[in-house]
């Protein structure tokens, strides 16, 4: 069998247990049939089940004992942020709980990011960063909205960068992907307010960092409210 074609069988067990964990027909605790009957129930080689058990068991929602059961992991304590995209379930119709959080982690990094970036990032930095929020507050009700949330992520990836924190960096990768997947919600949060944009942009060039956690609050926390 070629690897594509291990690759496809393998994704096919790997979602259908995935869905299981997620919506709670596998408990934690629970055992995972063996690997020769996975195979037989989904009606593909072993090799196949044992790698959709890998990726599981990276993901944090199963536990593999060599020797021993392979038992289902609670993924609230031990998954990460990439079980957010799963749980997003129905992407036209998300859980207004999973997208309450993901925005609500959002708002909580991109405020202490704003707050970071303006006390450390470079004089050079912070101008960029200024420049990087006019360019995206121009174009608030241009009708590019392409455009506009093209222009307005990389105002916010600099910032982050700015920061100099790689976990907030990566985090908002994660959290970007499940807004991306969430059907109206980029639409909802979408950046309405050009002066806000600029008003941030501004305390960050002037390396305010009480000014620059003070927007970014008002501004993360005002899409919290509007995709309720």
């Amino acid at each position: 069998m070629s690897g594509n074609g291990t690759g496809t069988v393998s994704r096919r067990v790997h979602d259908s247990l995935r869905r299981q964990i997620l919506e709670g027909e596998l408990e934690p605790g629970d055992r995972i049939p063996s690997e020769r009957v996975l195979a037989e129930e989904f009606g593909v080689n072993r090799h196949a089940v044992r790698e959709a058990l890998k990726r599981l068991q990276q993901a944090g929602l199963i536990r593999i004992t060599h020797g021993g059961a392979t038992r289902v992991l609670d993924w609230r304590d031990s998954g990460g942020l990439e079980v957010m995209l799963d749980l997003g379930g129905d992407p036209l119709d998300p859980p207004a709980e999973v997208v309450r959080s993901v925005l609500e982690m959002r708002a909580s990094i991109g405020v202490d990011a704003a707050r970071l970036c303006a006390g450390r990032a470079t004089e050079a930095e912070r101008r960029a960063i200024e420049q990087l929020g006019e360019r995206a507050a121009d174009l608030v009700g241009s009708g590019q909205d392409e455009t506009l949330d093209l222009a307005f992520a990389e105002f916010w990836l600099a910032i982050v960068n700015g920061s100099g924190n790689i976990a907030y960096r990566l985090s908002l990768n994660s959290l970007l992907a499940a807004m991306t997947s969430f059907g109206d919600v980029a639409d909802r949060v979408r950046a309405r307010d050009a002066k806000i944009i600029v008003q941030l942009g501004r305390a960050i060039s002037t390396g305010d960092p009480d000014a620059a956690s003070e927007v970014a609050g008002r501004m993360l926390r005002a899409d919290i409210d509007r995709a309720s």
